[in-house]
């Protein structure tokens, strides 16, 4: 109200401000009323903001009772109020707003009251009010919506601060609904320039050294510098419980910040839990680019850091956010949305994997909420709890995705039909991409289980020895889940060899039912064939003069079919890449022409065998299926392989 009128004096120019009561105002009236009736009872509470509001009128009241009596009718008394908050309302102006006092005082502005008579529909004008003069040669004061205790003349409300001018132990718990309200009249005062925490003395800083802390919130904020969060509340010492991370995010229900608020909740009897994000909240940027990145195929270079994980971490919400925008919406948007979503995500995080605070919200014992602080303007968008919450505390509680921990398989578990091993491989590869792998939580009583009771894997991989594809890890997988064979390549080139030897073990002996054959990106193995038979091309016949030129001139074939599906103009880059896949097929081929054991199993589907690619920069496997000459290979009869040839 008070800047409408600074805008209308000062921008638009006017020179008259009339406040104008009316007889028989409902306001007026039912605050006199509460006065009344509050003096009686020595009780004043506020649950409403129309209780507010009566509340806030109640030095009207105290005046014209005080002016007319104490033994006069309550309608006389409340007839007189109405005239007396007109000139209430004419000092408070004059008392708080520096911009319209000097107006007044320099004669720019006048400022009078008036009551509109409902009765005959006449304005009588009241003129100035009697303190103008007064009010006009004292220092200005802050408002009451600036003080301490927030408006409330002594005795009306709940006090903002404990018995000893700040909260220790010896002061009650806050209600949820009263700290979010100091937190808001908290940050008014801050985004306005007018904050009070300044005014803590010695003695409020030896109260919490003696009687201990009893926050009435916890917030959990972003570690940016530009966010301070005691600060964008003005908040006192002993105030607010804080805990800041990039990002304001949790990601392990064990971890210090969903154990620190379980402490707070739980020992310090706060009943509050403020997620607090904010706008142009860098972890939040970067964590929009990684998924950008990551949908475009590119990934960080910085694997492993500490950083990377929190901003893969955090991509999962800008996914989130950019199906809730859908198609069209720009990075800034993204982000600016992401913000959002990333508050509710933290505070769903507590909800699920938090048992302690999952029930002090079920029991209504605490309250939380989420926020953005918005650095342009100093305000806090309150954003309530989230849409989720009833449903999440309908669900049963979960296993945290940082607790959580995968089995192992041995021969008590038998085998596991080709479909849902590859599902496991599918699964596994996604955890590893995401940064969400659980396979290093091995106890020494699985260890000695697959000793005991022997392997089962559900999967045989055949694939290339490279040092930057670790299968096991590229699929998540524990102790006894796969069987791996590798060599330069992924490939097969003896059928009385030791790669087809092992395979044929592991699909009859230990009865698993899925093969992958694996290649990846980038392959050394495959550019070294695919330049040899560039090589050859040229007439220069290679030297076979050790086993890795053996092992080159095979694979040289592949490269060769690749070199012819693709025609003349393919670059050496464009066949190496189409040479990695038909490679993959060639294994599978040779596995089917070569193995009359494998191929019955296959024929008799007991055994299926797909083939795969692992990309080296993205992490993500792309499953190819099945060889296109599986249908003929297997109804075909054996033939004698090369070596035997």
């Amino acid at each position: 109200m008070v800047g409408s009128l600074e805008f209308c004096t000062g921008k638009l120019g006017a020179r008259m401000i009339l406040v104008l009561g009316h007889t028989k105002c409902g306001a007026v009236y039912g605050a006199t009323n509460a006065y009344l009736a509050a003096k009686k009872s020595e009780t004043a509470s506020v649950e409403s903001a129309l209780e507010g509001l009566l509340l806030d009128l109640a030095p009207v009241a105290e005046k014209a009772v005080a002016d007319m009596g104490s033994h006069t009718d309550a309608d006389e008394v409340a007839a007189h109020a109405v005239r007396v908050n007109v000139f209430h309302t004419i000092d408070f102006l004059l008392k708080y707003s520096a911009q319209l006092r000097e107006k007044v005082k320099s004669g720019q502005v006048e400022i009078q009251g008036g009551i509109y008579h409902l009765d005959s529909g006449k304005v009588e004008f009241m003129g100035r009010s009697p303190q103008q003069s007064t009010l006009l040669s004292t220092n200005l004061g802050l408002p009451p919506s600036m003080t301490r205790e927030g408006g409330r003349t002594s005795g009306y409300g709940p006090s903002a601060r404990g018995e000893h001018g700040v909260r220790t132990t010896v002061d009650s718990a806050v209600p949820a609904e009263e700290a979010l309200k100091m937190l808001k009249a908290g940050n008014e005062r801050f985004a306005v320039g007018a904050p009070l925490a300044k005014h803590a003395t010695l003695k409020m800083r030896e109260a919490l050294v003696s009687h201990g802390q009893a926050p009435h919130t916890a917030i959990l904020g972003c570690a940016d510098s530009r966010v301070p969060v005691d600060t964008v509340f003005d908040a006192m010492p002993g105030d607010l419980f804080v805990l800041r991370n990039a990002g304001n995010t949790c990601t392990h229900a064990e971890g210090s910040m969903v154990g620190s608020l379980e402490f707070c909740c739980g020992k310090l009897g706060s009943k509050l839990i403020l997620v607090m994000g904010h706008t142009k909240c860098g972890a939040i940027a970067g964590a929009t680019a990684t998924y950008l990145a990551s949908k475009e195929g590119k990934a960080s270079k910085s694997a492993g850091s500490a950083l990377e994980g929190l901003l893969v971490g955090l991509s999962g919400v800008a996914k989130q956010a950019e199906e809730e925008l859908g198609v069209g919406a720009d990075q800034d948007q993204l982000v600016s949305h992401s913000v959002r979503v990333n508050v509710f995500s933290s505070i769903e995080f507590l909800l699920k994997y938090s048992p302690s605070l999952r029930e002090l919200v079920k029991s209504g014992n605490v309250e939380i909420q989420g926020s953005i602080y918005h650095l342009e303007t100093g305000r806090v968008e309150f954003l309530g709890r989230s849409p989720r919450q009833a449903e999440l505390l309908r669900s049963d509680p979960s296993l945290p995705p940082s607790l959580q921990a995968l089995p192992i398989r041995t021969t008590t578990d038998g085998p596991l039909p080709s479909q849902e091993a590859l599902k496991l491989l599918k699964e596994g590869n996604a955890r590893f991409t995401s940064g969400a792998a659980v396979s290093g939580k091995i106890t020494p009583e699985m260890r000695k289980a697959l000793v005991k009771e022997g392997q089962a894997p559900h999967t045989a991989i055949i694939g290339c020895a490279d040092s930057r594809a670790p299968l096991e890890t590229v699929f998540d997988a524990m102790p006894g889940d796969i069987f791996v064979l590798r060599n330069a390549g992924n490939t097969c080139t003896h059928a009385e060899g030791s790669v087809l030897g092992s395979l044929e073990f592991c699909v009859a002996a230990l009865q698993s039912k899925m093969v992958l054959v694996l290649g990846h990106t980038a392959c050394g193995a495959i550019k070294g064939a695919t330049a040899t038979y560039l090589q050859s091309k040229t007439g220069n016949k290679p030297q076979v003069t050790k086993a890795l030129d053996a092992l080159l001139v095979g694979l040289s074939d592949v490269a060769k079919k690749a070199s012819e599906e693709l025609g003349e103009g393919a670059t050496e880059a464009q066949i190496v890449d189409r040479t990695i896949k038909l490679n993959v097929f060639h294994t599978i081929d040779f596995l089917l022409q070569y193995s009359p054991l494998v191929r019955e199993k296959v024929a008799a589907g007991e055994v299926e065998i797909q083939g795969g690619i692992y990309d080296l920069e993205t992490g993500h496997v792309e499953f190819l299926g099945q060889s296109p000459a599986q249908a003929t290979l297997v109804k075909s009869a054996s033939t004698l392989p090369p070596s035997l040839a």
